[in-house]
């Protein structure tokens, strides 16, 4: 960013018992090419250290450590955009690395000339460490590739937006445990700001090490999925591909049926597979067939979980606010949780 205006960035995140990770994250913060002005991190509980590791980087970096017993995500990032006074807000997340030159990239289309962005969307990348996280990371993290950069929305682990959203009154989602970067993104595009993707702009996250964090973790996006009113039609065809066409097919008594399902099958799994492919020249043969019969079976649990927690997302707003309402229908509910302490 040579000969042009330095630009006035606060990076933010929240945090919760990572103390086994937060190191590499804090030197990948302390090893960006663009240094941000001041980094402030909202830590919601943490019984493990964390607070204590987090500290040890305070005469290194920029920091904030604010200490928020009980709030969740949505609460921690608007604490943190409180007293953030940066121009423009980086977020990120807990459980990732940033390539060093992740911020330099993610604020540069704001110094551009002609009409400037609002918001960019950085990306992300799979940054397996096992063989299991391989095979999830292919099968259900996309790569740049597949991606289109006009309706792309970004993770709150990769982005960056100009604060005066924040002042104009955009909040994350208090009412919403997950997904509630979706709904920050889809209140910013409903209010009009521009988004540009930037893929360069990347940091290496990290897959869930086991099936019962797996399971977990996609439950509760689907829980979030329902308590905001999202995807209802991708769900309904989850429901109605393993309630009925799967049992149809298993049956083996309408040939075509099982024929149709089995193509179907080989289809659900291209994109997986064909990202396998894409990592071929850096993995073992062995490696690239194991995690190429994982997929599938990886596939299958994510969509089970998902099946299984989005009716429990459903049936929370339904007793709060009605089944009909949606994220758009939904009021702030700001339930902050302990007194927040720096």
């Amino acid at each position: 960013m040579s000969g042009a205006k330095r630009l006035s960035v606060s990076l933010i995140l929240t945090v919760k018992d990572e103390a086994e990770n937060i190191d590499d994250l804090m030197a990948s913060i302390a090893g960006q090419t663009h240094l941000p002005d001041e980094v402030i991190v909202v830590d919601g509980g943490s019984t493990d250290g964390t607070v204590a590791r987090l500290r040890a980087w305070e005469g290194r970096l920029p920091l904030q450590v604010i200490e928020a017993p009980g709030t969740t995500i949505s609460q921690g990032r608007n604490v943190a955009l409180s007293r953030a006074t940066g121009d423009f807000v980086a977020v990120t997340d807990a459980g990732v690395r940033l390539d060093p030159a992740w911020l330099e990239r993610l604020v540069e289309p704001f110094s551009r000339e002609g009409e400037q962005p609002d918001v960019v969307s950085g990306f992300f990348r799979a940054d397996p460490r096992t063989l299991f996280e391989l095979a999830l990371g292919v099968t259900t993290l996309p790569d740049e590739e597949e991606i289109d950069g006009t309706r792309f929305l970004p993770s709150s682990r990769s982005v960056a937006f100009r604060r005066s959203w924040y002042l104009a009154g955009i909040r994350y989602p208090e009412w919403l445990d997950y997904c509630e970067d979706l709904i920050f993104d889809l209140r910013l595009r409903r209010a009009g700001a521009r988004f540009v993707f930037q893929p360069s702009a990347f940091v290496w996250f990290r897959p869930r090490p086991s099936v019962r964090a797996f399971w977990h973790q996609y439950f509760r996006y689907a829980r979030g999925d329902g308590k905001a009113g999202l995807f209802a039609r991708r769900h309904a065809a989850r429901y109605l591909t393993y309630g009925l066409l799967v049992p149809l097919a298993l049956s083996g008594r309408w040939p075509r049926v099982t024929q149709a399902a089995a193509a179907g099958a080989l289809w659900y799994m291209r994109q997986p597979w064909l990202r396998l492919w894409r990592r071929r020249r850096d993995l073992r043969a062995r490696d690239l067939v194991a995690a190429a019969a994982l997929a599938p079976l990886l596939r299958f649990i994510g969509d089970v979980a998902k099946m299984a927690g989005y009716p429990v997302g459903l049936v929370w707003r339904a007793r709060r606010y009605g089944l009909r309402a949606t994220w758009r229908d939904i009021p702030e509910e700001p339930t902050s949780g302990s007194p927040a302490k720096l």
